[in-house]
């Protein structure tokens, strides 16, 4: 049997097994990672020391929750704004910095920049893969490349033209929702609630040829939706429940998957409905009625997709 010295340290000889050797390789890897991640750290804060930074809540949380979703809030990134004026760092927690660009001649650089040199930053976006999949939105690369291809035709002007319509009829509900308020002797409303349903009830017309009339009368796939952007806000203000498993532990996790199911089961409902139109009409004579409404939905053209026709 192999045998492992240890009397240096005054312990007599120690009969090493595979389950010890397992044991010393597995903490070594992990000692190793650490110290990677730790002087990968040290060497990102290091270089970041440049940048000015308002100050912290503390050294653990940072700057996270000193910008509260109110009308408080907006005032101070406002006064944050006026006070940095180029550039400024904001820490998310002891260990996630950000830096916020607030100059134009920093902002444009990045924004033209291909995809490959300015990547998407997956921490907050991986909240919203559950609900919004690996597409436009999350993807990167390749995939990102095929998937904007496959959805130009849609954003032509010739295309989004007839469109402008139906976005007059989502905002003309709105505005008699409004009066209709005013009327009844109402002086304060919650405008971002009213203008989050009339471009919800505006995208349901374009993407899915859908009118749910949400504006109007309460719809659970709206208010789902609106749960979970709520949802993911919050989730990014918790340090704590970064990761999936704790975070569906949780009663905001159990909610998040109920909308998410809720969403889902709506807009698979809508795709396979028209799927079956568009398998029972033909492609050609689908298109041929759609060239004479002049209009062209998003759902339209992944359907039609190769790729997209044999994979949603």
């Amino acid at each position: 049997m192999l045998q492992l010295s240890l009397s240096w340290q005054g312990l007599g000889p120690l009969a090493a097994s595979p389950w010890l050797l397992l044991l010393l390789v597995g903490g070594s890897w992990l000692l190793a990672r650490f110290l990677a991640r730790a002087y990968t750290f040290y060497d990102n804060a290091h270089r970041l020391r440049c940048f000015p930074q308002p100050p912290k809540r503390n050294w653990f949380w940072g700057h996270l929750g000193q910008v509260k979703s109110n009308e408080e809030g907006l005032r101070l990134i406002e006064e944050l704004g006026h006070h940095f004026r180029d550039i400024h760092l904001w820490w998310v927690g002891p260990f996630y910095p950000v830096l916020r660009l607030v100059h134009p001649k920093f902002v444009a650089p990045l924004l033209q920049a291909p995809a490959t040199i300015a990547p998407k930053d997956m921490f907050f976006y991986n909240f919203m893969k559950p609900w919004l999949g690996d597409g436009l939105l999350l993807s990167a690369g390749d995939k990102w490349s095929h998937h904007r291809r496959m959805l130009t035709p849609a954003f032509h002007f010739d295309i989004l033209k007839p469109y402008v319509k139906i976005f007059n009829k989502s905002t003309d509900i709105m505005h008699a929702k409004w009066q209709r308020l005013a009327s009844e002797g109402g002086t304060r409303l919650d405008m971002f609630e009213h203008i989050s349903l009339m471009t919800l009830d505006s995208l349901q017309k374009c993407v899915f040829s859908f009118d749910s009339n949400c504006q109007e009368y309460p719809s659970e796939y709206i208010a789902a939706i609106l749960e979970l952007s709520a949802l993911v806000t919050k989730r990014a203000q918790q340090i704590f429940l970064r990761m999936d498993f704790l975070y569906y532990l949780t009663p905001d996790g159990w909610r998040f998957r109920r909308a998410c199911d809720l969403v889902h089961n709506f807009t698979d409902s809508i795709i396979q409905d028209r799927r079956r139109t568009l398998i029972s009409q033909g492609s050609h004579d689908f298109l041929k009625a759609k060239a004479k409404a002049k209009t062209l939905d998003f759902i339209d053209v992944l359907l039609l997709a190769k790729v997209g026709f044999s994979r949603i």
